[in-house]
């Protein structure tokens, strides 16, 4: 307690002595001042968490002190009072920005309570804007690990759309990321400080998703005991994020498709038409085209959503960014879990590379999170990743008979090189680079696996 400051500004002596006295007594740091330019002086050389300031003063009011405070300290709360109040100037005086207002003669009791809350209505702004500097850093594209050449094209596209109204359909298997992508998108555009609203519409019955979307009033069926705003009203100023968009009805694809071009719907039961402005973002994990041939998915709805399309390739054909991938969860999980792992052993890194990933960049968080936890080794081992992992990769001969590892790993290998070549046009040194070998190595790996690649 004794941290917090306290100004007291006030030109009556015997005031500003007695309730500095007192605020000290409660165990605050208190300076004193008996005029703006005092003050003034006071707040330009250290911070102060609270002012409590009169209105009346020679020279310059209250007001300009509490003008000067929100304008250059505005994470300083400033509570004023009068020896005159009136319902007028304690209006005025909120309006203009102060935290509360009191009249004399100051009461210990009330004082010390405005205090408190404007204290703690300061640590909960801290807490806010901490919580939205981690949710930015989280979602930030320096999240979204890659340096392959599908993902540098995929950061320089949601660079370009980010800050437009566009709506953006993201494709890609399940476990690609499309939801961080969704997230890096809202938290670079204009609408940051709006709310993200995101929507499983895989994960809701079709009885249910329209009420989840549009909101439902009082009676509209069973269960309804009251009016509830929708997801598409919760997103206002925000953005709204429909996840597996392909399992829409046909019947809500219509209403989504009204959505989408005029930003109006009307609730389940309701008559009444409601707007709400929202940026949309979709995401699937299917091949709408196909859907669209198939009757599944409405054509025009497709040709709506199908603006800017961000397409996440999967994990194994991102072969060079494992490795980066790998680093960044096992650096996150030890930090969550306390543990001093200093990385891959090579064997275990040839494996994360050879494996197929049916999972992708999830499955790939899963594993190490596992490692992280049941290793008992300085660095994580192929013993260390699941059992699954080492038999798909060629653990077992034809027959069901275990091969020596260094055997089993000759497929993988000899495929993630191949991968790589490919990823590169066949550049030698570029692929040497990925895989962390130097170029000889590369050469002797590509002549023992009979490799044959022209660089272009």
């Amino acid at each position: 307690m004794s941290k917090v400051r306290i100004l007291v500004v006030d030109d009556d002596e015997i005031i500003v002595t007695s309730l500095s006295e007192f605020l000290r007594l409660e165990g605050y740091g208190v300076e004193a001042a008996s005029s703006f330019q005092e003050a003034s002086a006071h707040l330009a050389a250290g911070a102060f968490r609270v002012v409590v300031a009169d209105v009346s003063m020679p020279e310059v009011d209250g007001f300009e002190l509490l003008k000067l405070v929100r304008n250059r300290y505005p994470d300083t709360a400033v509570i004023m009072i009068t020896g005159y109040g009136t319902i007028e100037s304690a209006v005025e005086a909120i309006k203009r920005g102060a935290f509360d207002y009191l009249t004399k003669p100051i009461i210990d009791d009330e004082i010390k309570l405005v205090i408190e809350r404007a204290l703690k209505q300061q640590m909960l702004m801290e807490e806010n804007r901490s919580l939205r500097s981690q949710l930015a850093e989280r979602y930030s594209l320096g999240n979204i690990i890659g340096h392959d050449e599908k993902m540098l094209k995929l950061f320089d596209t949601i660079e370009a759309v980010a800050d437009t109204p566009t709506t953006v359909l993201i494709t890609g298997e399940s476990g690609t990321g499309k939801s961080m992508v969704a997230r890096a998108i809202h938290q670079r555009s204009n609408r940051r400080a709006g709310p993200f609203v995101e929507v499983a519409c895989g994960a809701l019955p079709e009885t249910l998703l329209e009420s989840e979307l549009f909101g439902h009033v009082r009676g509209a069926f069973t269960g309804a005991i009251s009016d509830k705003a929708g997801k598409f009203k919760q997103a206002d100023g925000g953005t709204v994020f429909l996840d597996e968009i392909s399992t829409a009805t046909p019947a809500l694809q219509v209403k989504l498709l009204r959505v989408l071009q005029d930003f109006e719907f009307e609730p389940v039961g309701g008559t009444r038409t409601q707007r709400a402005d929202v940026r949309c973002i979709l995401a699937t994990n299917e091949d709408l085209d196909e859907a669209v041939r198939r009757g599944d998915f409405r054509k025009d709805l497709y040709w709506r959503v199908n603006v800017v399309t961000i397409h996440l390739p999967p994990l194994r054909q991102r072969i060079a960014d494992i490795p980066l991938l790998a680093e960044h969860f096992l650096d996150n999980h030890c930090r969550r879990t306390e543990r001093k792992i200093i990385g891959f052993q090579d064997d275990a890194m040839r494996l994360l590379q050879g494996y197929g990933w049916p999972g992708n960049v999830r499955q790939l968080e899963n594993v190490i999170e596992r490692a992280v936890i049941l290793t008992k080794n300085a660095t994580l081992a192929v013993d260390d990743l699941p059992e699954n992992m080492r038999r798909p990769a060629g653990g077992e001969g034809g027959d069901g008979q275990i091969l020596p590892l260094k055997k089993a790993l000759e497929k993988p290998e000899r495929e993630i090189i191949l991968r790589v070549l490919s990823a590169f046009q066949g550049s030698r040194q570029a692929t040497a680079e990925a895989l962390g070998i130097n170029r000889t190595t590369l050469y002797k790996k590509m002549k023992r696996y009979s490799i044959k690649m022209a660089e272009a």
